[in-house]
């Protein structure tokens, strides 16, 4: 598929898509006239890529994840790194956590006050 079907199947923009492009996370063939085509199994990929991406993972992460992704293979290097990332997102889910409580006492109060 060309990148702007890609684009309209997955909701990410053309631009993001090169951008994925240029940083080796996605890797298109190439007609002759220079125009990327996508397989089917870009969509998955496009997919898990957004999800990282808002998880709050930098794309050099993303890069070392996707082979682990796609042949369950990791260095202990990389699970390493995974872990101090999970390690980041569980103290992120925390502050958010008690944000969001907090929020709702002012709510709260606010209805009841």
């Amino acid at each position: 598929m060309r990148i702007g079907e890609l684009a309209t199947r997955t909701g990410v923009s053309v631009r993001s898509l090169r951008y994925y492009d240029q940083q080796d996370l996605l890797a298109p063939e190439r007609s002759l006239s220079g125009q990327r085509h996508f397989a089917e199994s870009a969509v998955d990929r496009v997919q898990l890529i957004q999800q990282l991406y808002a998880a709050g993972l930098p794309s050099k992460s993303i890069l070392d994840l996707l082979p682990c992704v796609v042949n369950g293979r990791a260095t202990p290097e990389l699970l390493d790194r995974l872990s101090a990332e999970r390690d980041r997102m569980d103290r992120l889910i925390g502050d958010l956590t008690s944000i969001r409580n907090r929020l709702d006492t002012v709510i709260t109060n606010w209805r009841t006050g």
